[in-house]
């Protein structure tokens, strides 16, 4: 049977003219079920997750989803059957097998992709807002992989490979949004330095993953994961009842439910590690200086940082080392020569005698407390640490005045000619003039950034407080006292970021709830490779990756 395309028919996220909040969407199917989850998100005790809207207003997924549909007509439910078991949860390596073995190619790998977006992103109770937009071209490039690939005697990291990157990296095919109604037409010909290098590496720019607005700087305590161009991410082991992490929230739920092999996201503050441990997968915000931010839209120069996100430890290892190179517009990047991140150590023996810290605030935790026995039975030394909570005093201080000077920096030299605003002040007074569609949270965060008067002496002082903070908090690491340290989800990202060591985190499994966490490992500085094997060790042991029912 043929696949039913609803690209003409959903149009739940489409209003004909500006909408006011009286104006009901016009999809009936999808305002109910919206105003259904809406109500029900009243009684949250979680004011994250008390949503104003679902659907964004001015954009359907389905309308990405138009230049597919004589391919996904011709793409039959049978066909999605026969190959699905040849990519849905398999790592990058298992699916170039299949590819090798010409049990599948990189155009029908492609359309698998999509035939899960237009499935659940169309479907009014399953739908996930994960998807910004898709890149109309990536059939056509998916066919010239295909032919190119007998004749190609070495093909690079990520050959043929789907990659969604977040909305507020750049693509030359697509309007880089940060989720803001106010950068919609911000399409250039710019490609963000890793985007170009994700290409060099073979990989297939499949499309962009929704975000929270403004990388999470714009309202004050608002849902994780809305923006006003993608709408409301929702967490697929509980759509409204867990929170999506943010801000790479459309990456990692994509990740979560198979619509790309391999997700891009950034992060500030915990915006990469947030997520996929709300999702069940894997993601690694590197050290700063490790990945190029040239062409991402910006919060903080300081703590800025993309980083790749998958299903496993080893897709993420390949997706570090296909966006790593030295860019000379990046004043945090010095040269340290290629990286082979995929060939980290993954001995079976490799953590025998490592020596972990245990953070003791952190025992109560019974998926924290399970960690832990595995590295004990595994012949790790465990180290308790108990370190003074941190004064984190100043830091909103960082980023406020950190993003009163980055983003115009990017509005005036990186964005389209067409986008009119230069600074916070224009882009408040634009989301003003609708604030039912551009800020129905308000803009709190953005406000804060037009009050304040930091000086640079001022700055530069809060950042040398809170890099101390940071340091001490970690001195058992830094010391060479333990080798790695062990968290939960993002609960100490922020001291990391202010230290500028990378995090990694693994899925750790499911609480009572159902709610997915993960185990956080922190290492020193420059050290992915260490981190990656100690990630991959507890992944290989535990297995601890869980999959959404109905997805």
């Amino acid at each position: 049977m043929r696949i039913l395309f609803l690209g003409t028919v959903l149009l739940s996220m489409m209003v004909a003219c500006k909408a006011k909040k009286e104006e009901v969407i016009e999809d009936k199917v999808f305002s109910t079920t919206d105003s259904l989850l809406i109500a029900r998100s009243k009684t949250q005790e979680n004011p994250r997750l008390q949503f104003a809207l679902v659907h964004s207003y001015s954009h359907a997924v389905s309308n990405e989803l138009i230049p597919f549909e004589e391919a996904l007509l011709d793409f039959t439910a049978e066909d999605y059957q026969q190959l699905a078991p040849l990519v849905i949860g398999k790592s990058i390596s298992e699916i170039q097998q299949a590819v090798a073995e010409k049990k599948l190619s990189y155009e029908a790998l492609t359309l698998v992709y999509l035939y899960r977006i237009q499935l659940y992103e169309t479907d009014a109770k399953k739908s996930l807002q994960a998807i910004i937009s898709l890149n109309k071209e990536v059939l056509a490039q998916a066919r010239a992989k295909d032919q190119a690939y007998a004749s190609m005697k070495q093909r690079p990291l990520l050959y043929g490979i789907p990659v969604l990157l977040k909305d507020n990296i750049e693509a030359d095919w697509s309007a880089t949004t940060a989720g803001a109604e106010v950068l919609a037409g911000n399409t250039t010909e710019n490609d963000a330095f890793i985007t170009r290098q994700l290409r060099k590496a073979g990989a297939l720019i499949l499309g962009k993953a929704n975000l929270s607005e403004w990388a999470y700087f714009f309202c004050e305590n608002c849902p994780l994961g809305y923006s006003a161009v993608g709408g409301q991410t929702l967490n697929p082991f509980g759509r409204g009842q867990f929170e999506s992490g943010g801000s790479s929230s459309g990456s990692a739920v994509a990740m979560a439910v198979n619509y790309a092999a391999l997700a891009v996201g950034s992060e500030t503050s915990g915006s990469i590690i947030s997520p996929a441990a709300q999702n069940s997968i894997v993601g690694l915000k590197p050290t700063i200086g490790v990945l190029s931010r040239t062409g991402i839209v910006p919060i903080s120069h300081d703590l800025d940082t993309p980083g790749p996100m998958g299903i496993c430890v080893e897709d993420v290892a390949l997706g570090l080392e296909a966006m790593q190179g030295l860019d000379t517009a990046d004043e945090s990047m010095e040269e340290q020569g290629a990286q082979k991140y995929s060939n980290f150590e993954k001995s079976e023996d490799f953590l025998q005698g490592k020596k972990i810290g245990v953070l003791k605030g952190l025992l109560s935790d019974s998926l924290y407390v399970k960690a832990t026995d595995f590295f004990k039975r595994q012949g790790a030394e465990l180290v308790v640490l108990a370190p003074e909570n941190p004064d984190f005093d100043g830091f909103l201080t960082w980023l406020t005045a950190d993003m009163k000077r980055d983003l115009p920096k990017y509005l005036t030299t990186r964005a389209a000619a067409g986008v009119s605003v230069k600074n916070v002040e224009e882009i408040l007074a634009f989301n003003r003039d609708d604030l039912t569609i551009r800020a129905p949270y308000g803009q709190q965060l953005l406000e804060g950034i037009v009050e304040d008067n930091t000086s640079d002496d001022e700055l530069n002082a809060i950042k040398k407080k809170l890099r101390a903070v940071g340091t001490q908090y970690f001195e058992a690491l830094l010391s060479g006292k333990v080798d790695v340290v062990i968290s939960v989800n993002n609960w100490h990202s922020g001291v990391a970021a202010v230290a500028n060591l990378p995090c990694l985190t693994v899925p750790s499994g499911l609480k009572s709830t159902g709610e997915p966490q993960g185990l956080t490992f922190i290492g020193k500085g420059f050290t992915e490779r260490s981190l990656l094997a100690f990630g991959y060790a507890y992944e290989r042991g535990t297995q601890r990756r869980s999959i959404p029912e109905n997805y």
